[in-house]
């Protein structure tokens, strides 16, 4: 058996072949598809060198096939439908689909969002469960690998290769336990500069942050008596301590409600900063992915 190279061959041919079976008229089957007579006449002529087969012959009524055309009919349909299939969008149903969603958040993002969030997929889809990770260096690389199928942060440029979303904006505020003896008065920023602070440092970075960047503005420093690697320790740490600590706005309110602390505005400009969901752009037209972007940004949504 010779080896067919379909690199030489238009697979349109097979279309025009499938019109031409059906119709058994060069006219019919060429209004089918879209193409002139003679252009069906010439696909027709191209077909039988393909095939080496004459495939349709004229007779008293009209155009019949050959018995090597109606042996390849059936095959030719399902063939067709099977490409067709290939080539439509999949289907996603979030009702019946089992699976598991890893996405990058920080902790106290995950407090505040994932209650939506799972109720959400529980009346919707009640099959997809969620692993979350914390940020950590590796994860554009993740994103790109498959690793992670989405990261939810303050991303302030979006990668070349990258997608991303803009899905809530916060801002600063500051956590004292309650009673603190320096908050009975106006905090002049000389005063906030003077007190012992607390830092959250989800990594190992010791560049300004926004309240230094403050401070220093205004020729203060100040001293860093405590830093903790997530958002929820340190909180509960300064309800038992004279430490301060400054964190998202959302965060510190969520957490006034539920120990005893208190939320003090900071006596200096911190301007906010954006929450961004960012996904490689290999999975931006999956409708899987795309119905999970859209599902999380909405469970954001009533947080402003």
């Amino acid at each position: 058996m010779r080896e067919v190279n379909l690199a030489g061959i238009d697979l349109n041919l097979l279309v025009a072949l499938d019109s031409l079976l059906a119709e058994r008229s060069v006219t019919r089957a060429a209004d089918r598809v879209g193409l002139s007579q003679p252009a069906m006449s010439r696909a027709l002529g191209r077909l039988r060198a393909v095939f080496e087969d004459r495939l349709l012959v004229r007779s008293s009524a009209g155009l019949v096939p050959t018995p090597r055309a109606e042996a390849l009919a059936p095959r030719l349909r399902a063939v067709l439908a099977e490409v067709g299939r290939i080539v439509q969008p999949p289907a996603f149903d979030p009702a019946t689909h089992q699976g598991v969603a890893r996405i990058a958040m920080p902790d106290y993002l995950g407090l505040l969002v994932l209650p939506a969030l799972l109720h959400r997929l529980e009346r919707e889809a009640p099959g997809l469960d969620i692993v979350l990770a914390p940020p950590r260096a590796g994860t554009l690389a993740e994103l790109e690998s498959d690793g992670l199928d989405l990261a939810v942060g303050n991303f302030p440029q979006v990668p070349a290769g990258f997608f991303g979303r803009t899905v809530m904006t916060d801002g600063f505020a500051c956590l004292a336990r309650r009673g603190h003896p320096a908050l009975a008065g106006p905090l002049t920023p000389q005063a906030f500069a003077g007190l012992r602070h607390a830092l959250i440092t989800v990594r190992d970075d010791r560049s300004p942050g926004a309240v230094d960047e403050a401070l220093g503005r205004l020729g203060l420093t100040r001293r860093i008596a405590l830093r903790v690697p997530n958002f929820l320790a340190a909180p509960l740490i300064v309800a038992e301590t004279d430490l301060i600590l400054t964190l998202p706005r959302r965060l510190a309110h969520w957490l006034a409600g539920r120990a005893d602390v208190q939320v003090v505005e900071p006596p200096l400009e911190l301007g906010t900063f954006s929450i961004t969901q960012l996904w490689h752009e290999r999975r931006h037209d999956d409708p899987e992915h795309a119905w999970l972007r859209a599902t999380l940004a909405s469970a954001i949504a009533p947080m402003g």
